[in-house]
């Protein structure tokens, strides 16, 4: 009796807390695809600890971004595609339609690139059969959207789990330099390839697609936060779950890195700028353990974020036009480039990289207009931005535009 009595308020908090966890699971796993893989593991065996300080900026900035898209939907009741089609000129609308379209393409490559690689390092199965594999699982998780929103959530947050239990026990058996780690979070670059590289990492962090779809996740409770008490209520548990979620997340890519960094940096390992190479590189450093947890790790990243970009570029298209096609045509488009590369031979993991930085160019798309509805009174009433946050956004963006122009300058030159 004294058990029960013991356990009711922690079982009455947990219902009361849950319904608002969710959506920024989704929204992190996004933060953790196979694009993370290539990008954090090949700056670390390239550059050692020098791009810490990127890692842990981007997801500081992502931590802000995903939090103002979650205010966003859960305020109006609307997402942020369907916010801009309100609020913006019609050929501005449709032209953010068509580089949302393009950025759910250039994740989808990374997505199902990443699937087919786990596939053969754990299989021995081929690329291509890999990728197809990628695609139907990922439609299969999909599926349970249709059964419920809250079981592709709770699906996609165990696969979450999956990836940082994966990549934390490979990092405490790799171990760290903490005075090298310590040194990378000063800002730093070694050349126009480590600024590639950190321009690939902000495009694989900070995630344009994930932007407009964690509105579209937080604005199905906005109903139920309708009530002024509530509605703040909400918002406190979803910066709760924005602050876990994106935190795990930012754990998993600066594992990536530091395990990179302090087994492969300057080791005289060959093939470790490649995912096959690390998975390799680990079977030689440490031992097959590791090896099969990095390939179970890639594997749930792979069908967990293909699936989740398959959703977010069904947002895209029904907020900025109002129209929508069957989610296996959409499929079938956006799979169409990653199974290309994969049967003409590209590189994976450069294929990867690059996927990584067309993503980064689409970030300024989602962010700016983010930023000019989030603080705009008429919208969200009081619970509009404070001035700080437009600032510190504001330079968020800022930021990524100018790497972005800096490095397509260095880039064509």
């Amino acid at each position: 009796m004294v058990v029960l009595d013991l356990a009711a308020p922690i079982k009455q908090r947990v219902t009361r807390v849950a319904p608002w966890f969710g959506p920024a699971f989704v929204a992190a796993i996004a933060y953790a695809d196979p694009g993370n893989f290539a990008t954090n593991f090949t700056g670390g065996a390239s550059y050692g600890y020098l791009l810490v300080w990127v890692i842990v900026a981007a997801n500081l900035m992502a931590m802000l971004i995903q939090s103002l898209s979650a205010k966003l939907g859960l305020v109006t009741g609307r997402d942020l595609p369907e916010l801009c089609r309100e609020n913006l000129p019609k050929p501005v609308n449709r032209g953010l339609w068509v580089q949302g379209e393009l950025v759910a393409m250039a994740t989808d490559l990374a997505e199902i690139i990443g699937g087919a690689l786990a596939l053969y390092l754990l299989f021995g199965l081929p690329l291509p059969i890999g990728g197809l594999i990628t695609c139907v699982a990922a439609f299969a998780l999909l599926e349970l959207n249709r059964r419920g929103v809250r079981r592709f959530e709770t699906v996609i947050g165990v696969l979450l789990g999956v990836i940082l239990v994966g990549f934390l026990y490979t990092a405490v058996r790799s171990g760290s330099d903490n005075a090298a780690l310590a040194a990378g979070l000063v800002p730093s670059f070694d050349g126009t390839d480590s600024l590639l590289l950190a321009t690939g990492i902000l495009g694989a962090t900070v995630m344009p697609h994930v932007i407009y779809l964690h509105s579209a996740l937080t604005k199905t409770r906005a109903v139920a936060a309708a009530d002024p008490v509530r509605r703040r209520e909400a918002l406190r548990f979803q910066r709760a779950d924005t602050l876990i979620a994106l935190g795990a997340a930012g754990l998993v890519n600066l594992a990536m890195l530091v395990i990179a960094a302090q087994l492969f940096f300057g080791s005289g390992i060959g093939g470790t700028d490649t995912l096959e190479g690390i998975h390799s590189g680990l079977a030689t450093v440490l031992d097959s353990h590791a090896a099969l947890a990095f390939a179970i790790a890639l594997l749930a990243s792979g069908l967990a974020s293909s699936s989740v970009g398959t959703y977010a570029g069904q947002v895209v298209m029904q907020g900025f036009i109002g129209r929508s096609i069957p989610l296996f045509a959409r499929r079938l488009i956006t799979m169409a480039p990653a199974m290309l590369v994969l049967l003409i031979g590209v590189d994976p993991t450069s294929a990867l990289v690059w996927s990584q930085v067309v993503l980064s160019f689409g970030v300024p798309f989602a962010l700016v207009p983010l930023i000019w509805l989030t603080r705009r009174k008429d919208l969200l009433g009081d619970q509009v931005n404070h001035p700080i946050t437009t600032a510190v956004a504001s330079a968020a963006a800022a930021l990524i535009i100018a790497l972005n122009v800096f490095l397509l300058v260095r880039t064509l030159g």
